[in-house]
């Protein structure tokens, strides 16, 4: 977001195959002077097809935790006629629009799919959304111009950063009330609020004071302070799934036009930035990261594109042009399956929702288009990435891990599974 829009924003208000779910794993750049959605393959780093038509100046974007929806949050910053777009993945098409409070911005997705919030500025207010029926079915008061969304991974706990006030307002998700108020740095934005995949952390990006503040969410206190350059200004935020790393776009202070911004990498042990900053593009905003870890995806509002980071050498792998001021303000990049890569329930979680989308494993292998189910089960655990269990069990393990119990109950739900030979269509 350019300097001038966030000030008249502010100023105006007193801030990741048929269908079902794809394999694919997509990133969704919501591009505001557009009024569309570009779509990325992140196998590939080449756009998918054309731009999606949206709302007014889109800008907030969460993917549903199976990867079937895409929830675009539209400010109707020209028109005063705030919108989600609901975009299904299979199509890459938008089946729903929501009217919600006026500049709607931040957005996010309970782990369970059911629920969406989205971060009503003008009336200092989280519209509440239930999916099942794409209607809103709450509106919770916050802070003053609210930005950034973050959601639990147990789901229990919404964090809504608010920017003018410096704070950031707890959600119980039970209740759908406020039980806390932090106070954090100036200016904390956006999707600025990043939960750590164990659920203890949060990381907000404070744009004025160039500083993140590192939040306890057993006690709901600041448990410490990051500083970045002086003057720079960060925006976007991201969490690894594996909870190591956070990356985080920059402004740096004084560039404008041509001068690229930053991504600063922060070790989470340490809380501190270590190595040097990446250079990017100019005014980087929104960023995202793959769910196995290994590629980092950074909006550039300013010059129209999406930087490609590869986490293994921190270095800019590929720079792709976008629509114009591409956000993608949030975890826009889509899920491959629905468990989280590097936890243990991962395959377990993966495998009972393939099972229960497709009616069966064997339907869910024919219609995502692999040969065999142990195909896909190759798949489910080259995506989790957790040590693989006795040849005896192998089978079983792919499905729930190491836990005798599961493994038994999954050969009495899967007792005509076979996974060696070609499957009947």
């Amino acid at each position: 977001m350019t300097r001038s829009f966030f000030t008249t924003l502010v100023g105006s208000i007193a801030i990741v195959l048929g269908s079902a779910p794809s394999l694919a794993q997509n990133a969704y750049i919501a591009n505001a002077h557009d009024n569309t959605v570009s779509v990325i393959d992140t196998a590939t780093n080449t756009l998918v097809g054309l731009p999606i038509p949206v709302g007014d100046f889109p800008f907030g974007v969460a993917v549903s935790p199976d990867g079937s929806k895409v929830y675009v949050a539209n400010t109707g910053y020209a028109t005063h006629n705030s919108t989600v777009s609901v975009i299904a993945t299979a199509t890459n098409t938008v089946v729903a629009t929501i009217p919600v409070g006026y500049l709607a911005n931040g957005i996010a997705v309970t782990p369970d799919g059911s629920t969406v919030y989205v971060a009503t500025a003008n009336s200092s207010t989280v519209s509440v959304i239930d999916t099942a029926t794409n209607m809103v079915v709450g509106t919770i008061p916050v802070g003053h111009i609210p930005d950034g969304v973050a959601v639990t991974p147990d789901g229990s706990k919404v964090y809504v950063t608010n920017a003018s006030g410096n704070t950031v307002s707890v959600i119980a998700s039970a209740t759908n009330t406020v039980t806390a108020t932090i106070q954090a740095g100036a200016l904390p934005f956006g999707v600025a609020a990043v939960v750590t995949p164990d659920g203890s952390t949060i990381y907000v990006t404070n744009v004025t004071s160039s500083t993140i503040s590192v939040i306890d969410t057993a006690t709901n206190s600041v448990a410490g302070t990051i500083p970045l350059g002086y003057g720079d200004n960060p925006r976007g935020i991201a969490v690894r799934a594996d909870g190591s790393k956070v990356y985080v776009a920059i402004e740096v202070a004084g560039t404008t036009g041509p001068v690229p911004g930053i991504v600063s990498v922060i070790d989470t042990k340490t809380n501190t930035v270590v190595g040097s900053p990446i250079p990017v593009g100019s005014d980087p905003y929104g960023i995202a990261i793959t769910p196995d870890g290994s590629k980092v995806y950074v909006t550039n509002e300013a010059d129209n594109t999406v930087s490609v980071i590869d986490t293994g050498t921190n270095m800019v792998v590929a720079v792709l042009p976008v629509g114009g001021a591409p956000f993608g303000f949030g975890v826009f990049i889509q899920p491959r399956f629905a468990g989280t890569p590097g936890n243990r329930e991962c395959r377990h979680k993966s495998i009972s929702a393939l099972s229960r989308t497709f009616g069966g494993l064997n339907r869910a292998a024919i219609a995502l288009g692999f040969p065999t189910v142990e195909g896909l089960l190759s798949a489910v655990n080259a995506f989790c990435g957790d040590s693989a269990c006795d040849e005896e069990d192998r089978r079983a393990c792919m499905f729930v891990g190491e836990n005798s119990e599961h493994r038994a109950g999954w050969r009495r739900e899967h007792s005509s599974f076979s996974s060696g030979g070609p499957l009947v269509r």
